[in-house]
């Protein structure tokens, strides 16, 4: 079954989390496989970019959707992975190049320099004129080198968004994706004039029990992320420090397409270009790229759907 374990380091600013995604992953994947499948190394690209939209949705509590999207350049256009806060997730991807073997993260979606990553909170409750929050940061350092890994690029995005230093490791395959979180937490009054001396010294101690934890993440191979328990995984890792753990929670995957939902984007091409549609191929068919699933609409439904929207024109203008 799908985890995410959550858990703080007892005495120091420092939390972390271990996501397992495993028949919602698999299920993403059948999903795919029905809609054309994707090669190895994007599916595990997908798999990495719904364990860390998993871990960032848990860590930041948000009422509302959690997007991370990588723009390309490349053969893969876009890839998107979308967690709600009931830790519910979807991924999909757009290609249309060729993806060479072994590819990685340039080779893939920043062949020019210009790939993005992009962060979206999207409010289930957003005001009128209200406007989803983004972050996007390109796919290079600050020193402009190419990054080869999706956790170096979101970890480059929370030091620049959130200032806070965070170690990621992400793995993916066909059965399992998996992701640890380590991060430090802001300590109240961290960096006041104040004090100074003593300051800097809490601070250099702070930052050090940081680096000790992070260092003992970063030794997590690909291989042990993907096979052993979270149990295990733990125990392995900080074995001398004192781990305190909360109640895990189950992801799941699950998509928020619907027919009402297509129903609205057909109002918003309009009748006219729909009647087209409708007078060349007989139907309307939508596919939903997350899910794979096929909505139809025959000339009946589209004069339903159409005769719903002045009815509730006409209501309108009558209450007015």
């Amino acid at each position: 079954m799908s985890e995410l374990h959550k858990f703080l380091f007892e005495g120091l600013p420092v939390r972390g989390m271990l996501v397992r995604l495993t028949e919602g992953w698999q299920e993403v994947l059948r999903r795919r496989e029905a809609a054309g499948a994707h090669p190895p190394e994007l599916r595990a690209l997908l798999g990495e970019m719904a364990a860390a939209g998993v871990l960032m949705q848990s860590n930041i509590k948000f009422n509302g959707a959690l997007v991370l999207q990588i723009f390309g350049d490349g053969p893969v256009k876009l890839a998107v992975a979308e967690v709600q806060p009931d830790l519910s997730f979807r991924a999909m991807a757009k290609v249309v190049g060729e993806v060479p073997d072994g590819a990685r993260l340039e080779a893939m979606l920043n062949v020019h320099g210009q790939g993005r990553c992009a962060i979206t909170l999207d409010p289930k409750d957003r005001l009128p004129g209200q406007q989803p929050y983004q972050g996007v940061v390109p796919l290079h350092g600050d020193q402009r080198e190419p990054l080869q890994k999706l956790s170096e690029v979101l970890e480059h995005y929370m030091l620049q968004s959130e200032q806070l230093d965070t170690k990621l490791v992400l793995a993916a395959n066909d059965e399992v994706a998996a992701g640890l979180l380590i991060q430090r937490l802001p300590v109240q009054g961290e960096g006041n004039l104040e004090g100074q001396g003593a300051r800097n010294e809490d601070d250099i101690g702070l930052s050090e029990s940081f680096n000790r934890i992070s260092m003992l993440a970063a030794t997590l191979t690909a291989e042990e992320l993907l096979t052993l328990d979270a149990d295990t995984i733990l125990r392995r890792l900080f074995w001398e420090e004192d781990v305190r753990r909360f109640e895990p929670q189950q992801p799941r995957f699950a998509c928020t397409c619907s027919r009402h939902r297509v129903g609205q984007m057909l109002k918003g091409l309009g009748r006219e270009e729909v009647d087209s549609v409708i007078a060349e191929r007989g139907d309307v068919e939508i596919g939903c790229e997350f899910c794979g699933l096929k909505y139809h609409f025959d000339s009946v439904d589209v004069g339903e759907l159409f005769s719903d929207s002045l009815a509730q024109a006409g209501g309108s203008d009558a209450v007015q």
